[in-house]
């Protein structure tokens, strides 16, 4: 199976330059005549959502012109990508889009689009850790003592996650196939009835996000059974990793990325990703980050490219051994 690649190079970007001053506006080659429109292929009120309305005023400081979020959901997030990659490659569309960017393709055959091609990166925007819990009076304390029980009871016990081939099922599923275990699969509409089922003690165990199970870790109302992430979070110290139990190089993050459509002048995108680092760069929209659980990157144009190829890679290879079918 596919081992995810460590997210350490990726935030050399960001950190680098993040005591940088902040300026009003940017000076560039190119800077946008008009509005820019971020275009969110999800609904309103989503992680990615979210994000983009934090970026926004920042990036309309520092490029001198209002940038505008739209949201344009369903299947998949592939409308909403559809309308990115025929729009004019002249800098003044862009998109924010999740990890189904990477999955979405993968799930959906016959798009009037190949993802890999529409779009050109600018830059990986965030990480969101996930934490796998456990029930508080689950007979498992650890992660090892969770395999054991799990691999004594085949086909007995069933996980949650907040869909198909979203990144709860899909670290699920990875951990699961690492560790030879074979469990049932309850897919919710969402990571809070997931974990709310969970709470009830119907499901051996969720990835839920930081922000929706830190303060129940905390409380003991859950058992955290370890971190996606290749490192410790600050939220949890505590609380070792998936990777140093016994399950080397393990690491499978939701995470939000911007693109333009394919063929934006160069000059555009250098610009574009100047804005998204100024806007990462803000104490009040790091705060607010902090608060969802989501740590900022800001990498390379390079590096995100090269994520991404990677990523392609070990999702789609995730998805078709596994079988993973769109819900």
């Amino acid at each position: 199976m596919p081992i995810q690649p460590s997210r350490r190079r990726l935030l050399a970007g960001l950190l680098a330059t993040a005591a940088a001053p902040a300026a009003p506006a940017l000076a560039q080659a190119w800077a946008p005549s008009r509005p820019v429109r971020m275009v969110v292929p999800y609904a309103p009120g989503g992680g990615a959502d979210t994000t983009a309305r934090l970026l926004a005023g920042p990036m309309s400081a520092a490029l001198g012109q209002t940038v505008v979020v739209e949201n344009r959901g369903g299947a998949g997030g592939s409308i909403g990508a559809a309308e990115v990659a025929r729009a004019a490659p002249d800098g003044h569309t862009v998109m924010l889009d999740a990890l189904g960017h990477v999955a979405t393709p993968v799930l959906l055959r016959g798009l009037a689009f190949d993802y890999a091609s529409a779009f050109a990166p600018i830059t990986q925007l965030t990480i969101l850790p996930q934490i796998m819990v456990a029930h508080r009076a689950a007979p498992h304390a650890t992660l090892a003592e969770f395999v054991a029980q799990a691999r004594a009871r085949p086909g007995q016990l069933t996980y949650g996650s907040s869909g198909n081939a979203t990144a709860a099922h899909l670290a699920s599923v990875a951990l699961l196939r690492r560790a030879g275990l074979d469990l049932n699969h309850a897919p919710y509409r969402g990571g809070g009835p997931a974990l709310q089922d969970l709470l009830a003690g119907n499901l051996a165990f969720v990835f839920a996000t930081v922000s929706s199970s830190t303060q129940l870790v905390r409380a003991g109302t859950v058992k955290a059974l370890g971190i996606s992430t290749a490192a410790r979070i600050a939220a949890l110290p505590e609380v070792p990793t998936i990777a140093e139990q016994g399950f080397p190089g393990f690491e499978l993050n939701e995470w939000n990325g911007f693109y333009a459509p394919a063929a934006t002048p160069p000059a555009a995108i250098a610009t574009l990703r100047d804005a998204v680092l100024h806007a990462l760069r803000d104490e009040a929209v790091r705060a607010r980050l902090a608060a969802l659980g989501a740590e900022p990157v800001g990498s390379s144009t390079p590096d995100f490219a090269a994520f991404l190829a990677q990523q392609r890679d070990f999702t789609g290879a995730l998805i078709r051994e596994a079988g993973i079918t769109a819900d």
